[in-house]
């Protein structure tokens, strides 16, 4: 059987591997000159920066990617577990170094923000890892379908604990009476693109799944992992193609039976599996003739973007933290960011993350450091929100972040050798995600999470795999998508 992947992303590489291991003959399609999607790095005299996501956490389910395709991951990936998850610091001056072990998590959080909050903290992860056993099964390792989430319903217990009906700050407030620690908890809702007053209770697993799993990061930057996985899907007969722009997908008595390319070229198959944005597949102008799904796709919200600064600075602190969160003055400032990019417009006061990986394969000697700096920020939206492109923004806007972080203890202005500035026009222009969206659907709303466009589509033989279907976006539930979509195809296939 044939199959066409439509995007070679993290979720299209891990779909395509797992279809080849599977006995399929795969094809990828990528409209970039390389693979990887938001997967992306930058070399600037002589500095290395990831452009994506800095942080791999669920190892698992990336050692079940390598290990059900062949050599196990360990034998082909350098993964260091982190120490400390990050450094976090409030508007108060309070500094937190969160440790990368869950269970010295407590008596850090009593030693830096005091006494009773490393309690506090451990009953909201008491309550998060019953929301994981509820979930992780029935929802965010099968396909959603009605009959998972009747499931999931009919046990009384599971459904007080996921609590669809709450807010992750809602259920946040039941247990942290602290605000730094709700502040916390609050960026949690980001590795989303979500405003935590919005995005729903069961949320509440991502700081689980960070702490029970731990921290990683990929030595020699997280383009390693992308290449790993491109690499199995070589070894596994994957035929890989660059500068290859699907126009459309063709559909015929109802079925997708393969691809048009924009230079016109038609490629048949068995099976489609589109890794874009669910709005390019089913948005107006998107790859689909027809819009089987744009209901569904209408009743969703768009995830935030990020603006971002690669820094490549002269001198190098070894204390420099691996990760760091730079918070704004007050909770209610926080909020105030989430309402600006509600609103469409750039937060005057953001909180600001900075990767600061000590890799030595990343700089160009060891008197030097590479940052990625990372605000979240509204989408490119010209017609009824920021234009991104307009003369100067982007400029204003960097100096505006970095004098952020100079108010808040981190100035590295006077070091700065390299800066380069990467908006959200920039990630849609390099990714096809629409506005920018670094994660495709936002979780925001009660049942944001079972709104999200199915893996397997109204199309037969049509499937979507990614950050904007099911389960959602970051790096394990994308593997997780393509590890749900690929079973889809295979049971589909193995009964024609």
């Amino acid at each position: 059987m044939s199959a066409v992947v439509v995007g070679a992303g993290l979720g299209g590489l891990a779909v395509a591997a797992r279809l080849a291991a599977g006995g399929h003959d795969v094809t990828v399609l990528e409209q970039a000159d390389r693979v990887g999607g938001k997967l992306g790095t930058l070399e600037v005299g002589g500095y290395r920066f990831d452009t994506g996501p800095s942080l791999v956490t669920m190892p698992p389910v990336l050692e079940r990617l390598f290990a059900e395709t062949g050599a196990p991951l360990r034998e082909v990936l350098d993964l260091q577990h982190l120490d400390v998850a990050a450094q976090y610091r409030f508007g108060d001056g309070t500094t937190l170094d969160l440790p990368g072990a869950r269970s010295d998590i407590p008596d850090a959080l009593d030693k830096a923000l005091g006494p009773g909050t490393g309690g506090q903290w451990s009953a909201f992860l008491a309550h998060a890892e019953r929301v994981w056993h509820a979930t992780h099964e029935h929802f965010l390792e099968s396909p959603v379908s009605p009959a998972g989430l009747a499931r999931l319903s009919l046990r009384v217990r599971d459904l007080r604990a996921v609590a669809p009906w709450r807010s992750l700050r809602g259920v946040g407030a039941r247990y942290l009476r602290d605000e730094r620690l709700g502040m916390l908890l609050d960026r949690y809702a980001t590795y989303s693109g979500s405003d935590p007053r919005r995005a729903p209770a069961a949320l509440a697993v991502v700081p689980y799944v960070e702490q029970e799993f731990g921290s990683w990061y990929v030595r020699g930057g997280l383009r390693g992992l992308v290449t790993a996985v491109a690499d199995r899907c070589r070894a596994l007969g994957v035929t890989v193609r660059t500068g290859a722009r699907v126009a459309s997908v063709d559909v015929r008595d109802g079925r997708a039976a393969g691809v048009r390319l924009a230079s016109g070229e038609r490629l048949g198959a068995d099976v489609v599996v589109a890794n874009a944005d669910a709005a390019t597949v089913y948005g107006p102008g998107g790859l689909l003739p027809h819009r089987p799904s744009a209901r569904r796709l209408a009743r969703t919200t768009p995830s935030s973007s990020g603006f971002v600064l690669l820094l490549g600075l002269a001198g190098r602190d070894p204390a420099t933290p691996h990760h760091r969160v730079l918070f704004p003055p007050t909770r209610a400032a926080y909020d105030a960011e989430f309402d600006a990019y509600r609103a469409g417009r750039p937060a005057s006061s953001p909180a600001v993350y900075v990767h600061a990986p000590d890799d030595p394969a990343l700089r160009p000697d060891d008197d030097s450091e590479t940052w990625f700096v990372l605000v979240t920020a509204p989408r490119h939206d010209p017609g009824g929100g920021v234009d991104w492109d307009a003369p100067g923004l982007a400029a204003r806007y960097a100096d505006r972040v970095l004098a952020l972080m100079a108010q808040r203890g981190v100035d590295v202005r006077d070091r700065i050798r390299h800066r380069v500035v990467r908006t959200p026009a920039d990630l849609e222009r390099e990714t096809l995600s629409p506005g920018g969206s670094i994660y495709g659907t936002s979780s925001d709303g009660a049942l944001a999470a079972f709104l999200r466009p199915a893996n397997r589509s109204p199309v037969e033989g049509l499937y979507l795999v990614g950050g904007s279907a099911h389960p959602g976006g970051g790096l394990p539930l994308v593997t997780l998508s393509a590890e749900i979509t690929a079973r889809l195809v295979c049971e589909r296939t193995s009964g024609l």
